[in-house]
């Protein structure tokens, strides 16, 4: 499924694996930084869904990075989990009050963690989270890796189910070759953007059975979309 996107803001090499390891395994995409500057500009850049931050990081720390982040409109709202070896109340309640909406001392337990990510993430994103998508007369089911057009069941590829989840949550909006492949397949890829291409092809000769209306939206020099109704 395409998963929300945590970013993790830490310097610490074994945690950062750990913490890599067990988010992906809960089906997120992780990126790692180590640097509170270089956090800064990739969030610049593109928000993710939650945040992991150390208060600790190097260059810039992650209580004024936190502070700075509140500061912009882009991720005024953004959850924001703080991770920290301070565990004084004045030290939990100094992050709290800069906007850190949830506060872990180390060492902590990793269902712990994983817990309040997914808690966080049901309060503040509970669209990402949602385990059933509904388009038109697409219904795809996350948990179920199932997907229905009419209550008649498709079958897809893991790839075309993924492309599918990925546009559901965007009904209407147009993606182009290269943000499909970022993230369906993920940045860490190469893949030929024809690929995508093919991929597309497969998925509407599976939802569009019989007489079905063609649900995807093709954009000559732009892109793909999945239509809204």
């Amino acid at each position: 499924m395409i998963a929300p996107k945590v970013m993790v803001v830490e310097d610490e090499e074994p945690l950062c694996v750990l913490l890599k390891y067990n988010l992906e395994a809960e089906g997120y995409q992780v990126e790692i930084v180590n640097r509170g500057d270089e956090a800064e500009l990739r969030l610049q850049e593109s928000t993710p869904d939650l945040l992991v931050l150390d208060w600790m990081v190097p260059a810039i720390s992650g209580i004024e990075l936190c502070r700075r982040l509140r500061m912009r409109a882009e991720t005024e709202r953004l959850p924001i989990i703080m991770l920290t070896a301070r565990g004084e109340e004045s030290d939990r309640v100094r992050g709290l009050a800069t906007g850190a909406d949830d506060y872990l001392v180390k060492p902590f337990s990793t269902p712990e963690f994983i817990a309040r990510v997914r808690a966080l993430l049901r309060r503040a994103k509970p669209e990402v989270l949602s385990s059933v998508l509904k388009v038109g007369d697409i219904m795809l089911d996350r948990e179920a890796h199932r997907v229905y057009r009419k209550k008649s069941e498709i079958r897809l590829g893991p790839t075309e189910f993924r492309l599918l989840e990925f546009m559901m949550q965007h009904p209407g909006r147009v993606f182009s070759r290269a943000q499909l492949l970022d993230n369906v397949w993920g940045e860490t890829i190469y893949i030929d953007e024809r690929t995508v291409d093919v991929h597309v092809g497969r998925l509407r000769k599976a939802v569009n059975t019989g007489r079905m209306p063609d649900v995807i939206r093709t954009v000559r020099g732009a892109g793909y979309a999945i239509k809204e109704a």
